[in-house]
């Protein structure tokens, strides 16, 4: 077992870093506008808006997901 900054850590590596890369964005369904997903992404290889199709459970089906601010 290896200790970072006082806690333990059971993988190793570089466990409990920050990786400054990634950012949390939120997911609304082109339709209807709700806000239904949460997920990251890697803000250096994909500088632009992030769209999924997602399912949706206020539209009751599959749609597009665009990332919003």
């Amino acid at each position: 077992m290896i200790t970072l900054q006082g806690k333990p850590s059971f993988c190793g590596g570089n466990y409990g870093e920050v990786d400054l890369m990634r950012v949390g964005i939120t997911l609304a369904c082109a339709d209807c506008k709700q806000r239904n997903y949460r997920t990251t992404k890697n803000k250096k290889s994909n500088t632009e808006r992030l769209e999924m199709k997602k399912y949706c459970r206020f539209c009751k089906a599959h749609t597009a997901h665009r990332e919003t601010k």
